[in-house]
């Protein structure tokens, strides 16, 4: 790529990281593991750094449930439909809700604006808990936002997304991926799967390479690092190679929620009528976002794969429901209680999912549960964090090659650069700081 020789290192047998799939009963199910829908921007940014043939595989959603005790309601997701249903169904005064957006459009990353998610809901529509949920309740499950975030991390998250509505891939996880896989290879991109980077070496403060599991020394004159912000940082790299005020800033960075997620793939010739792409279930009367971490949760996202989802397995309809979750709710249980939790989580899916679209519950042949253990162990991500750190792990990452020249971070943080579209794009901010970055070191060999 631009002339530069480009090592790509997988400790997995698959690319992507949490955008991945996984097969069972003999392949003839496909799951993808996240969530299938990303704004229009990811359209645009396909086009723009991989090819053609992803970005136009790119198609918008009909159709966005929701059902809860306090509305049941489908969109679009777009602005415009947004607008009809807050002045319509919610009875909202319109000028109040055109504002709101206007407010939404008009946040900058590089403002510094302290206000909350609660505050700004509370600004514009004091007291009504049924609105907070109509609006944040989806951006709670794509990055892990809650009130007590920063409300830039849901107003250009949101925006986003309803700008155009919600896309989602037309061949799955699997097929996108390997897509970009054949892009990488035909730049001359060279990979090596089961390659997990144990160290990365530093000398003198510049970066001089990776050292992998099973010993093999890779040099090399910068690094970019996808992994955790405080695996790099503290395993990958350790505490002596920076600075103590970059150690305590990188020590104040929390890390984001995890989730669990229940697999459901319909037997051979079974089926289930259309129902919109995402479904956001929950029994719970009034929404808080505390509550949808809990593992007593009454609340969880649906996302339905059609046939149609992959034309080229055209006979099998899935089913994934996902729940955010804590890491530390799953540690320090027997197996026996890890097990019986997966099993409650996955009756809870199934109930859910029968209550939703009656008749499905005895179609489901292929059955699987994951938890924050399941992240952790196939992602490395720390505590399993789905979403990487809190709103402070930006700046520390964008930070880090100030520190050690030659290594920078792509990895899920900071929220807005996390999920399908906020990865995309960190990748390329980070990638034209690396090529400018040897760009300056080629003429200082000169």
């Amino acid at each position: 790529l631009a002339g530069r020789s480009v090592l790509l290192l997988e400790s997995h047998n698959k690319l992507g990281g949490l955008a991945t799939w996984f097969r069972r009963s003999g392949g003839k199910h496909i799951f993808d593991v996240s969530l299938h829908g990303f704004p229009f921007g990811m359209v645009k940014t396909c086009r723009k750094y991989w090819t053609k043939e992803i970005a136009t595989s790119m198609e918008r959603v009909e159709k966005v449930v929701f059902k809860n005790p306090q509305f049941e309601l489908e969109t679009d997701f777009t602005e415009t439909d947004y607008i009809r249903i807050l002045t319509e169904h919610f009875k909202v005064d319109k000028d109040k809700v055109i504002a709101f957006f206007d407010h939404l459009r008009s946040m900058n990353f590089y403002d510094n604006n302290r206000q909350t998610n609660g505050e700004m809901f509370d600004e514009y529509f004091p007291g009504r808990n049924d609105v907070v949920r109509f609006l944040l309740e989806p951006i709670v499950y794509a990055n892990g936002s809650t009130l007590e975030d920063p409300a830039i991390t849901y107003g250009i998250v949101f925006s986003n997304f309803i700008s155009k509505g919600v896309y989602i891939y037309r061949g799955g996880t699997d097929q996108m991926i390997t897509r970009m896989r054949d892009d990488l290879i035909e730049h001359s991109v060279d990979i090596k799967m089961h390659s997990k980077v144990e160290k990365i070496n530093v000398k003198n403060g510049v970066v001089q390479g990776v050292v992998l599991e099973d010993g093999s020394v890779v040099n090399c004159k910068s690094v970019v690092s996808n992994s955790n912000l405080h695996s790099t940082i503290f395993n990958m790299v350790g505490e002596d190679k920076w600075s103590p005020e970059y150690i305590q800033e990188a020590k104040n960075v929390r890390l984001n929620s995890s989730s669990c997620q229940v697999f459901m793939g319909l037997k051979k010739g079974e089926t289930i009528p259309y129902s919109g792409e995402l479904i956001f279930y929950s029994e719970d009367e009034d929404f808080k976002t505390d509550n949808l971490l809990s593992p007593n949760t009454k609340s969880q996202t649906f996302s339905l794969y059609y046939p149609d989802m992959r034309p080229h397995m055209p006979d099998y309809y899935a089913v994934v429901s996902s729940l955010n979750a804590r890491y530390d709710d799953w540690q320090g249980i027997s197996e026996e209680e890890y097990e019986r939790r997966k099993q409650e989580i996955g009756e809870k899916a199934l109930a859910a999912l029968e209550k939703v679209i009656p008749g499905t519950r005895d179609k489901v042949e292929d059955f699987w549960v994951s938890t924050p253990r399941t992240v952790e162990r196939y992602t490395h991500h720390q505590k399993g964090s789905s979403f990487g750190t809190k709103f402070e792990g930006l700046p520390v990452s964008q930070g880090m090659n100030k520190e050690v020249a030659g290594l920078y971070h792509a990895g899920s943080v900071g929220i807005i650069m996390s999920g399908w579209l906020g990865a995309a794009n960190y990748g390329v901010i980070q990638s034209h700081e690396v090529d400018n970055y040897l760009d300056r070191f080629q003429k200082d060999d000169l």
